[in-house]
């Protein structure tokens, strides 16, 4: 996709030559700088009680009389904020989605100054409209026209407008990329697949990327990461890629991504319904791909180390059993009680193995509960940290790219669920709190630096009729990733 600024007033939007116009109008009174001809028309159409000037309502007209693009599409945004123009930005790229745009051409009605995160908007919301999965359906309808996008905006605002379009083109390519793997069935998406996409992403944008196998995961000692892994015939894949855009003695910040790429529950397995939808639980090795292929495009001074410990979750003859006790890469032994607890034994040996890298700070991304989904929803992952400083970094990243957390407490009551008779810790607690003592777990594993954990089981995919990946949380860890240059 082709992403550009263009420098325009309220009066001159009658004169830009494209094939759409969408028009974003906050509030509800016409800004009177407005072209004539727009204006005239917006206004003739309030009149007649064909269009409302609300966020949500829109007003499509073809060839409209003194307007020199070919369509002009009002959209109502309500407040003037980033999120209501992405939200309107989106309504007016769904309309326009079928038809043979090419060119969309997007202005505000008034004069209220763009931001750099404006124009990361409108990318974001492009790269979502024209997104169409075809890799195991064929048949997929035909992909839409638009390619090309340009943000109109006052002159001095064009150099953080521009800004923010490069910022979005990237974020949107590792949305994209997270979207690709995570939307993949489980036939296809396997833990070596994920392994070559990490070693091609690496080819193509100078990463260091290391994909260990079984034998060299015994030899590390990941006991809990190789309990899951027993019971699948698909062999498991540890997988390490590496930004490095400063010094080597600078500490790098790590991402460390959960990649199940089937979770049956193993022998506590799962009901049947629904089920299809835990090809997504590797949601979190997927965003970190994404948010390293960002990283990669933007070229910012510092380090990022992405993780990513993968396998399938089967039962088998050879699958672990609940009441098994393994030991952790950490030394700590792990009363296994419930088998579709298993995000958490993969991610505790890579948030031990993490410490050999002397990390600034550790986040780790995963679909770890179904508790989480319970708590917040589909419309907020669940935060976790100690530090709350971290924690602040982590909700502003969020806020910024429109991909919000929430904190959740870690008071240390919580940790008393997880006391087992027969191992240092159990991987369960109660069902209460259940996404809390599944970060009070990971806690255990974290002393050595600061850490946080981002539970994703809400966020990073959506069900019925709109299924698929969302890519989320890419741009929450991007905006977070470029906050910690030095």
């Amino acid at each position: 996709m082709d992403f550009r600024h263009l420098v325009a007033t309220p009066a001159s939007l009658s004169e830009i030559n494209a094939d759409a116009l969408v028009l974003v109008v906050h509030g509800s009174v016409i800004d009177g700088a407005l072209a004539p001809a727009i204006s005239s028309l917006i206004g003739e159409a309030v009149d007649a009680g064909d269009l409302q000037l609300k966020a949500g309502r829109s007003l499509y007209l073809h060839r409209p009389a003194g307007v020199k693009a070919s369509r002009l599409l009002v959209v109502g945004a309500g407040a003037a904020s980033v999120k209501s123009f992405k939200t309107a930005v989106a309504s007016g790229l769904a309309h326009l989605k079928g038809s043979g745009a090419k060119h969309i051409v997007v202005a505000v009605a008034d004069a209220n100054p763009l931001t750099a995160l404006h124009g990361e908007a409108l990318a974001t919301a492009a790269a979502d409209a024209t997104y169409l999965y075809r890799h195991t359906k064929p048949s997929a309808a035909k992909a839409p026209a638009m390619s090309r996008f340009t943000l109109a905006c006052g002159k001095g605002q064009a150099s953080d407008v521009s800004a923010g379009l490069q910022r979005g083109a990237a974020i949107a390519a590792g949305v994209t990329l997270a979207r690709e793997c995570a939307n993949r069935p489980g036939n296809h998406c396997t833990p070596t697949y994920l392994g070559e996409q990490a070693k091609r992403l690496g080819k193509e944008h100078g990463l260091k990327v290391e994909v260990l196998d079984r034998k060299a995961v015994e030899k590390l000692g990941m006991g809990a990461f190789l309990a899951v892994a027993q019971g699948s015939a698909e062999p498991l894949r540890f997988i390490v890629a590496r930004y490095e855009g400063a010094a080597k003695s600078q500490a790098p910040v790590v991402l460390v991504g959960k990649g199940i790429t089937f979770d049956t529950g193993g022998i506590s397995i799962k009901p049947s319904a629904e089920m299809d939808e835990m090809k997504y639980d590797m949601g979190g090795a997927a965003s970190v791909l994404g948010t390293l292929r960002a990283i990669a495009e933007i070229k910012p001074k510092l380090n990022v180390i992405g993780i990513i410990p993968s396998c399938d979750n089967m039962p088998s003859g050879k699958a672990v059993k609940p009441g098994d006790v393994v030991t952790s890469l950490s030394g700590q032994t792990i009363e296994i009680l419930n088998t579709d607890a298993e995000g958490r034994l993969i991610l505790c040996d890579a948030l031990t193995y993490a410490e050999r890298f002397k990390p600034a700070v550790v986040v780790d991304v995963a679909t770890l509960t179904g508790a989480c989904v319970i708590a917040l929803g589909h419309h907020r992952s669940g935060l976790f940290t100690a530090d709350d400083a971290l924690a602040t970094e982590l909700l502003n990243a969020g806020d910024a790219a429109l991909d919000p957390c929430w904190r959740m407490p870690l008071d240390d009551e919580y940790d008393e669920g997880l006391k087992s008779n027969f191992a240092d810790m159990g991987n369960v607690g109660g069902r209460a709190g259940g996404a809390i003592t599944a970060a009070m777990f990971l806690k255990r594993y974290t002393a050595q630096y600061r850490w946080a954990h981002l539970d994703i089981a809400g966020t990073a995919w959506k069900s019925g009729a709109a299924k698929g990946s969302t890519g989320r949380p890419v741009g929450l860890l991007t905006h977070f990733v470029l906050a910690q240059i030095q």
